[in-house]
């Protein structure tokens, strides 16, 4: 029998997981599922939900080489949330201290969308949905997109 991917969950490591809780919580709307704290109160291990899916959250762990985007100076990832009103959740994030990395604005691709960094140096991608594009008209956007920024020297 083959074996298959069953869930996938993004994990992020951060430095005082206490504090990025409640930041989900307060920017995005996050429930606390599970907290497993150590006696001092370093967190082990979190999952938070985000609607019906998990986002796990752990504190730094140096001495395992468990280090957040603040201790490697940056994140080769994004989390995107899919949400009803992505203006009303930008301001939502910000005002808990998010910074705004690209405003909301409308995209080729049938999302109106926005970036916002959050104070433990995640990139946190918003976008609510706008128009259905086939894949080929998606495709067809993008390459005029592509072309338009090459001219524009960007």
């Amino acid at each position: 029998m083959a074996n298959e991917i069953k869930e996938v969950f993004p994990y992020l490591r951060v430095k005082d997981a206490q504090a990025a809780i409640q930041f989900y919580v307060d920017a995005f709307g996050a429930k606390v599922d599970f907290v497993l704290s150590e006696p001092g109160g370093r967190v082990g291990h979190a999952e938070l939900l985000f609607g019906s899916r998990t986002i796990m959250i752990s504190d730094e762990y140096p001495e395992h080489g468990i280090l957040g985007p603040q201790s490697t100076r940056g994140t080769g990832a994004s989390v995107h949330l899919h949400v009803d009103d992505v203006d009303a959740m930008t301001d939502k994030a910000v005002v808990a201290g998010a910074t705004l990395n690209m405003a909301p604005q409308d995209q080729f691709y049938g999302e109106r969308a926005a970036k916002v960094t959050d104070p433990f140096g995640h990139e946190w991608l918003l976008g609510s949905h706008i128009e259905d594009v086939s894949r080929e008209e998606m495709q067809r956007r993008f390459t005029e997109f592509c072309e338009q920024n090459k001219n524009n020297g960007n």
